[in-house]
């Protein structure tokens, strides 16, 4: 979404041409982020979770049979009310996240954190794919002890699991905060299923997702 300059995959010029000058293009000097009370609605529960770039994130999580909804937003960090423009500095220790907003009768949080391994890659410190700087780093969020030790277990499964042969940098954070990011970042892949980076990296990603997750998608 941005440093596009470092941009290391192979793809037509013309599609390089349309990744920088679009994600150049997005940020908007407006902003109307807010911070989104982390209250459960009854007979729901919420998740966060931190692995790249929001927008594809959010059309993963939102493709998973018991997702209500996801939010693009950003949490981890320690600046109120961050920008995308401000996170894009790398200095709040903000990371872009997605809200989560499921049916716990339909999928645990246990099994959203096999989505969450399933749709990035978890071995690369402040990076995913061309994307680059703490704002894009893994990080699996979790409220309360119960949540903590079914995360701490998760990392263990995906470790033990050989899929990866390096090792696995998730951090694992209390979920305190977390801001609601500028409208034209929500659903952006449903209302710009064109634009080059969505089609050059967004749409490879959630198709590999899709490939590689074992669970019910909708």
């Amino acid at each position: 979404m941005k440093k596009m300059k470092r941009y290391l995959y192979i793809i037509p010029a013309l599609s390089i041409l349309l990744v920088l000058f679009s994600c150049d293009a997005i940020s908007q000097k407006k902003s109307d982020v807010r911070k989104v009370k982390l209250i459960t609605p009854k007979g729901k529960a919420i998740a966060a979770f931190a692995e790249g770039c929001f927008w594809c994130s959010e059309h993963i999580f939102e493709s998973v049979a018991g997702v209500d909804s996801a939010i693009s937003g950003y949490a981890g960090g320690n600046v109120p009310n961050p920008t995308y423009d401000l996170v894009n500095t790398e200095t709040t220790g903000h990371a872009e996240t997605v809200l989560v907003y499921y049916n716990p009768q339909v999928i645990s949080y246990a099994e959203l954190c096999k989505v969450f391994f399933a749709s990035h890659d978890p071995t690369t410190p402040n990076q995913q794919g061309p994307d680059k700087g703490s704002s894009y780093r893994s990080i699996l969020f979790y409220s309360g002890p119960t949540e903590k030790a079914s995360a701490e277990q998760s990392v263990r499964d995906i470790s033990q699991s050989g899929r990866f042969k390096k090792a696995i940098v998730t951090e694992l954070k209390p979920l305190t905060e977390f801001y609601r990011a500028e409208e034209y970042h929500q659903d952006y892949i449903e209302h710009n299923p064109n634009q080059g980076y969505v089609r050059a990296i967004s749409i490879p990603r959630y198709n590999l997702f899709k490939k590689t997750y074992k669970g019910k998608l909708k």
